[in-house]
């Protein structure tokens, strides 16, 4: 049924360079014969849509089975007929396409919009503009075309938010978790945000602190630099406020984040104004690595369990929130593309359809199981320190939410207070060593922070969502259809993915040390040594031409480089900067102010 339906058929996907959208594209290629495809694909940089579609989709690792099985000839050939890139951008008025563009995506069966910022800490006006408008311009590009294509949207479960109890295949407005909101309203509100926060910025105390902060940073290498480092504060501080600003107005109406709030909306806004455009919704609970296809355990970058695996195996984040009996809901990408195409070949519907894809109302697994398993993986092939020793995983008591913050928030204090005093040192010898010791284990609080705030809400998620419009769909298919495109939950053996799929390819993919090392492991001293005083970190490079502070410049940096040498070594100092001039300097006026400097002072 499935082939038959897609058989000739020409389909429009956004998303395409994303993990769920790249899977897509490969089973649609693998099992779909005669079928046109037209990816909307943003340039990046100097890359093209075509060159992203070559580098980003047809080399990646998902297309190896296929490429094997026609050979590099006849996958070229296959790809050249079937597939064309489309230079499209969807916060733009009609998607950026050009008079071309528009005309392929007027000619397409199928819409598949799978594009989305999918971060968990967007800022809340990219939220809203990528997650909410993006489909918005979409709806409004087709009805400007006057075409009614079969438009599949991808959502996600959480669009239910914070809720206990069954989640409901249904649109938004008829479930009981259904919070009425004008999308216009929230659009406007989260721009404005963007605009009175850049304002804020820019206040003179704020700016004040910015800069102050970078002189704490720096020190005193030059007003330039200390310009360049304010500026990225600067940005760095409207970020976070936006993103606070995401989580905050999310919060209030139930929804974990940014990502599920925009996403809700956006399943409102385009059944506001569709018109006749029929409209499938499929909602994806958390997508993991494929179950079977490309190939087991095949992924496309880490997504959100993945770096609290890592740093659960690493020993840097010994505990994390969550109920032991709750579930958590995990789904396989190959099913979720399975299930989109399953979607996308039935008949138009006459009202929205949705179907969510997700394990945990007919195949469950339990967080405690699921710790339970990453604990016997880790310790059976333990991840290695510095030494080669073995890491031993320790045992995760599932503490409250709130003690966790507690603990880490006073170990941050702590390690602030002695970066605070050490900073008022010279950092050189072992204090140099100290502070990169206090930086790495401030490092691993602050992505333990992070990992709690950006994923505590999904592990402690005590939603449920019903999958019957899912199992009818696949009771509706034959042997045939089952087998190119399964995506029954029910068929997951747990252990089998956690511990023999899913870990091994976290593990590779993590790069981290498993195989001890043949060269006897350097001591922890000798390694922060050799971190700070590496040579390849040091470089002083001045571009003087036509600047009028050249003199304190590079005065500033001969006192710097110098204040704490001998007379003699100064003048080694001065000697090897004469004899051994670098490739991409020149003799200036500073250089020789510099020298008359360090020689004054001998």
């Amino acid at each position: 049924m499935i082939k038959e339906s897609l058989r000739g058929k020409k389909i429009a996907i956004t998303g395409s360079t994303g993990f769920l959208g790249t899977a897509l594209v490969e089973l649609l290629l693998r099992e779909i014969d005669d079928i046109q495809l037209r990816l909307l694909i943003r340039p990046s940089g100097k890359r093209s849509a075509s060159k992203r579609l070559e580098r980003d989709i047809l080399r990646n690792d998902a297309f190896d089975q296929l490429r094997e099985a026609l050979g590099e000839e006849g996958f070229d050939n296959l790809t050249n007929k079937t597939v064309k890139a489309l230079s499209a951008d969807i916060s733009l008025n009609n998607l950026g396409l050009d008079d071309a563009g528009l005309q392929e995506l007027s000619e397409c069966d199928i819409v598949i919009h799978s594009a989305a910022a999918v971060s968990f800490d967007e800022p809340l006006d990219r939220a809203a503009e990528v997650n909410l408008m993006g489909p918005i311009r979409l709806v409004e590009t087709l009805q400007s075309l006057d075409v009614e294509p079969h438009l599949v949207m991808v959502s996600t479960c959480y669009v239910a938010g914070n809720r206990k109890g069954t989640a409901h295949e249904k649109p938004l407005s008829q479930s009981p978790f259904y919070v009425p909101l004008n999308w216009r309203e929230e659009t406007e509100a989260a721009r404005r945000t963007r605009s009175y926060t850049e304002d804020d910025s820019r206040r003179s105390e704020n700016l004040e602190k910015f800069r102050a902060e970078a002189k704490s940073e720096l020190g005193a290498p030059g007003i330039s630099l200390i310009a360049t480092k304010t500026e990225q504060i600067r940005e760095r501080w409207v970020k976070d406020k936006m993103v606070e600003a995401g989580r905050e107005r999310a919060t209030s109406l139930g929804f974990p984040d940014a990502y599920a709030f925009t996403k809700a909306m956006a399943e409102q806004a385009v059944q506001e104004v569709r018109g006749d455009i029929p409209l499938s919704i499929v909602r994806p609970s958390i997508i993991e690595s494929s179950w079977g296809e490309p190939k087991s355990g095949w992924i496309r970058g880490f997504r959100m369990a993945e770096p609290i695996i890592l740093n659960f195996g690493k020993g840097t984040l010994r505990e994390f929130p969550g109920i032991p009996e709750g579930i958590i809901d995990v789904i396989p990408v190959d099913l979720v593309a399975s299930a989109i195409v399953a979607v996308a070949a039935q008949e138009k519907p006459s009202d929205p359809f949705v179907v969510q894809v997700a394990s945990g109302a007919c195949n469950p697994i339990k967080i405690g199981i699921l710790a339970d398993y990453v604990h016997e993986f880790f310790g059976n092939f333990p991840i290695l320190d510095e030494k080669n020793q073995p890491i031993t995983p320790s045992k995760w008591e599932f503490p409250g939410r709130g003690r966790v913050v507690t603990q880490l928030t006073r170990a941050k204090r702590i390690l602030q207070v002695a970066e605070n005093g050490l900073h008022k040192l010279p950092i050189r010898g072992n204090q140099a060593m100290i502070v990169a010791d206090l930086e790495e284990k401030r490092n691993e609080l602050d992505k333990a922070m992070e990992y709690i705030t950006l994923y505590g809400k999904y592990v402690e998620c005590e939603a449920i969502y019903d999958v019957s419009n899912l199992l009818q769909l696949w009771d509706s298919l034959d042997n045939r259809d089952r087998s190119a495109f399964p995506f029954d939950p029910r068929i997951i053996d747990w252990r089998r993915y956690v511990y023999d799929i899913h870990l091994p390819t976290v593990v590779t993919q993590g790069r981290v040390k498993t195989t001890p090392s043949s060269s006897p492991p350097d001591s922890r001293g000798n390694r922060l040594r050799k971190q700070v005083l590496d040579p390849s970190r040091q470089l002083a490079v001045f571009d003087l031409e036509n600047t009028l502070i050249a003199s304190n410049v590079v005065s500033s940096w001969g006192y710097l480089a110098t204040k704490r040498l001998s007379s003699q070594d100064r003048l080694k100092v001065i000697t090897k900067l004469f004899s051994k001039p670098h490739r991409c300097l020149r003799w200036t006026e500073g250089q020789n102010r510099l020298s008359q400097k360090l020689l004054s002072e001998v």
